[in-house]
């Protein structure tokens, strides 16, 4: 195990992570503090990657940025770090939890989907994205707490993180629209004869809010599934999953704003979900 995170770094990282998601933010502030600098570096590269298509103003700068971060993760693993805060973080959290290289760099290439404006061609291609970005971000944190303990709930990781970033993409669904991109599955879409142009268009009505119930139901079953394995999960490891303590209260909102989840970002006051995430801290869930 590497010594201990320097505290100005943590900081720093922590700091970045308040800005960008703060949801995980909250999160950090329950977790141990003698990993909560590898888990901000974790999440502080996580908003890095998901925020690069609103920070360019076309693909091939997107691809350059994203380039960029494959070196800095061929670097870590070659011993030679760059100079900034996020990856001298990172590299810190690959020791720390000896995170394998290729889930590092899946979880770069799965972002290069957000570069363009392509649909969501169906629901596996859907779980897939989510499984190497919101799925693999809970699992390495989950090996920097727990070490080798923790591949015994890379399926609760799983499952876990496909509920969450769900939920996550469908509040951000009028960002999405705004941009022109759509997630929402065209197979989905396609049951009631929708194409994602008409997600993007803002188009409400009974057909379009079986579509997004569909998926909300879908999230739901991610994670009762998730919850039914989360005996498997060892204790050391559970603040990795406080994130997804707030996916059934998110599910819950989004299932009745239906429609209306096109134009309005689905959200919950701050003090609610320090509520529910101290609660799960406490009673050792999610």
């Amino acid at each position: 195990m590497p010594g201990a995170f320097p505290e100005q770094l943590s900081e720093h990282l922590v700091a970045a992570v308040r800005t960008a998601d703060r949801d995980r933010y909250l999160c950090l502030l329950l977790t141990p503090e003698p990993r909560r600098g590898e888990l901000a570096a974790l999440y502080a590269f996580n908003a890095e990657l998901a925020q690069i298509r609103e920070r360019i103003s076309d693909p091939a700068a997107g691809e350059v940025r994203l380039a960029w971060w494959e070196q800095i993760i061929n670097g870590i693993f070659a011993g030679e770090v760059v100079n900034a805060p996020v990856p001298q973080g990172l590299a810190r959290a690959v020791e720390a939890g000896d995170l394998p290289r290729h889930v590092l760099t899946h979880m770069i290439e799965a972002r290069r989907f957000d570069l363009f404006d392509d649909p969501m061609p169906d629901l596996n291609t859907l779980e897939g994205y989510l499984g190497e970005t919101s799925s693999a971000l809970i699992q390495m944190s989950a090996l920097v707490l727990a070490g080798y303990d923790a591949l015994e709930c890379a399926e609760v990781s799983g499952l876990a993180g496909v509920a969450s970033g769900m939920a996550g993409l469908l509040r951000s669904l009028p960002i999405h629209r705004a941009r022109g991109q759509c997630y929402v599955p065209a197979d989905t879409l396609q049951k009631q004869d929708l194409q994602s142009s008409h997600v993007i268009a803002g188009r409400t009505g009974a057909a379009m809010d079986l579509v997004l119930l569909e998926l909300v139901a879908h999230a739901q079953r991610r994670l009762a599934g998730a919850r039914r394995e989360a005996s498997r999960v060892p204790e050391a490891a559970l603040p990795a999953f406080l994130h997804a303590s707030l996916t059934e209260p998110y599910l819950k909102r989004l299932g009745k704003a239906r429609g209306a989840m096109l134009t309005s970002v689905v959200s919950r006051p701050q003090w609610l979900n320090q509520i529910t995430l101290y609660k799960a801290a406490k009673g050792e869930t999610f």
